[in-house]
């Protein structure tokens, strides 16, 4: 005998919001951005003009003395190559280039990268930038007011100190040496102040890549390296490797002739510059770091004084 089954109602689904699918889409494309930032081919990306336009302009504007043009982070590491027999000028970017392409390599990471990632990168390098100039000013604002000597970020040029975190030129071009330098012909003086401003921009950014090669990019892992060796825990290790890397990076603001005059509010804000970029390099990556840096500088030492 034939039974007959009552049929199950089908329950509809609602369809989904619109504003909750675009929500969702948000959220992945700032999940997916925030990832992309960080990975090294993506820094080697945005990093890559100023490398290339630092060289370049170091190799035109030096005409045989370069070394004046170059930061102490830029001349130690080329000197360790010097040491190792390789000679070559491009040795250190082409090092600096392989260790980013074997990272993202052998970290398995994605090679696509959007247009609109390196434009992120680019505002949130000068958003950082900002941050570290008020730091600077609210900084200097404190000894100032607690009756401390101070090294002003206002007027580097001016006889205050170079600006709070940036190394001064290691014997950049000033006005003394601008003739010689142009094989004896005085040029006309807008050209001289136009080369001269070139020649700092150009030592700053400089700064902002190998400083941050040196300090970050390999004397950090190093450090929490070493410290997980003597048994620090993961945490631990990684307060030990950010604090001695910025004493270090500030340390080294004040070595060789070239160096600064030792003053407690320089020192004090190059070590919490040095945490700032640690942060930055542990948190948004290597390029975003590096162009923070750099803007830094660039804002401190050729803007805000020119």
């Amino acid at each position: 005998m034939a039974t007959v089954t009552a049929r199950k109602p089908r329950l509809k689904t609602a369809p989904a919001s619109r504003p909750a699918v675009k929500q969702d889409r948000a959220l992945v494309a700032a999940e997916e951005y925030w990832s992309e930032t960080r990975r090294p081919f993506a820094c080697l990306l945005f990093l890559a003009p100023l490398l290339i336009a630092y060289e370049i302009g170091v190799l035109w504007l030096g005409e045989g003395r370069e070394e004046l043009l170059r930061n102490g982070a830029d001349v130690w590491m080329r000197s360790w190559l010097y040491t190792a027999g390789v000679h070559q000028s491009f040795a250190l970017p082409l090092v600096v280039m392989a260790l980013l392409l074997l990272w993202n390599f052998y970290g398995y990471l994605p090679w696509r990268v959007r247009a609109e990632t390196l434009a992120g990168m680019f505002a949130e390098s000068l958003i950082f930038a900002f941050a570290l100039v008020v730091a600077g000013q609210a900084s200097e604002l404190a000894f100032r007011r607690a009756g401390l000597p101070t090294a002003s970020i206002e007027s580097p040029a001016s006889g205050g100190g170079e600006p709070a975190e940036i190394i001064a030129s290691s014997g950049s071009l000033d006005e003394s040496e601008t003739t010689e330098d142009l094989g004896g012909v005085t040029p006309p003086a807008h050209q001289t102040k136009t080369r001269l401003a070139v020649a700092r921009a150009l030592t700053f950014v400089g700064a902002g890549i190998y400083e941050e090669v040196l300090f970050r990019l390999l004397l950090l892992p190093a450090c929490y390296t070493l410290f997980r060796v003597l048994q620090a825990g993961p945490r631990g290790s990684a307060a030990l490797a950010v604090l001695a890397t910025s004493l270090m990076f500030s340390l080294a603001h004040y070595v060789g002739p070239a160096g600064d005059a030792l003053v407690p509010y320089t020192f004090c804000f190059r070590t919490l510059a040095g945490v700032y970029f640690a942060v930055l390099f542990v948190k948004r990556g290597f390029g975003i770091t590096v162009g923070a840096h750099a803007a830094y500088d660039l804002i401190v030492g050729v803007l805000w004084v020119g």
